[in-house]
């Protein structure tokens, strides 16, 4: 039981800050029907943006300035690259992002050298925050779970409580009645792209110290997020949260629990070959549960695409 605590807690962790990055790819898909491939590359910025800024000022300057700072970077894409292409339809978007995402990994490596940073977590953070049965959880961990709750929180009262949430959301279905209104709705547009930007640049600060600050961080994270916008609902942000906490859970506890195939072939009625070196289903009689874990979320894709190709809860085809 005490494991399971554990596992939760990290499950928990890695979801969250799933969650982040998916939800600005969500929140501008759902404004501008925009797959941004660069979007992993703006989460890159936040962490190196971060630790620059932390060798002068201080990790918690970086992580006040850092997400701002590829915000503006990001409504500027937006007002001077995706606004022009975007009239030529969605193939030339994709390979403006996709290309976008190209240059941002070269500038870094020009800027930063190809090696990992020494992007560190502050000391006031390091250290344990409790135990549970001899297995610590890092206080750093704790900050990540309450500042993820904090902005999806604030992101939740923004989009359903306040003017400014009913002024996106009705741009998103009627854009044509609500500029009729006198909003100026490609200023909303712009202002969305660079706050969904800005989420990724969080999620970089505050991942950078944990999981390196290296230039291929983006590749590492890239495709994980539409797997998860897929799995939740193009355009939902809750289904956006519930992807991510699945997704963080499925790959947590299957890295933890050294489960067999074997096991399950054998609970399924079917006999293992004798000898199993000779057989053609060697390698999968020999899998292990934390072989497999970093796949299972792409499978679990596979099954949703199917069975319900609109996600758990979108409601258009993905």
């Amino acid at each position: 039981m005490d494991l399971v605590l554990v596992n939760l807690i990290d499950g928990l962790v890695t979801g969250l800050l799933l969650f982040m990055l998916s939800a600005g790819l969500t929140l501008i898909f759902s404004m501008m029907g925009v797959l941004n491939f660069a979007h992993a590359s703006f989460y890159m910025l936040g962490a190196y943006f971060a630790y620059q800024i932390s060798v002068y000022l201080g990790f918690w300057m970086g992580l006040l300035v850092a997400p701002l700072v590829v915000g503006l970077l990001g409504a500027g894409v937006e007002r001077y690259g995706l606004r022009r292409v975007h009239q030529y339809g969605h193939v030339p978007e994709l390979i403006f992002t996709f290309g976008l995402a190209l240059l941002i990994e070269e500038v870094v490596q020009f800027i930063w050298g190809k090696d990992q940073v020494p992007y560190a977590i502050p000391e006031v953070l390091e250290g344990a925050a409790f135990a549970i049965a001899g297995n610590t959880i890092p206080l750093y961990k704790v900050f990540m779970i309450f500042l993820s709750l904090l902005i999806f929180g604030g992101l939740l009262y923004v989009l359903t409580r306040t003017r400014v949430g009913m002024i996106i959301q009705a741009a998103l279905s009627y854009p044509r009645t609500v500029e009729a209104l006198g909003h100026n709705v490609p200023l909303v547009f712009m202002g969305v792209f660079g706050v969904g930007t800005a989420l990724a640049g969080v999620a970089g600060v505050i991942a950078g110290p944990v999981l390196s600050t290296f230039p291929g961080m983006a590749v590492v994270l890239g495709s994980i997020v539409f797997v998860t916008i897929v799995i939740g609902g193009l355009g939902s942000l809750g289904g956006a949260l519930v992807a991510s906490l699945i997704i963080g859970w499925m790959t947590t506890f299957a890295k933890a629990y050294d489960m067999r195939m074997e096991d399950l072939l054998t609970w399924m009625g079917l006999t293992k070959p004798d000898p199993i070196w000779d057989s053609a289903w060697q390698d999968l009689w020999t899998l292990t549960s934390p072989q497999i874990a970093d796949i299972l979320p792409y499978l679990l894709m596979v099954l949703i695409l199917i069975f319900r190709p609109y996600g758990l809860f979108g409601k258009r085809d993905a």
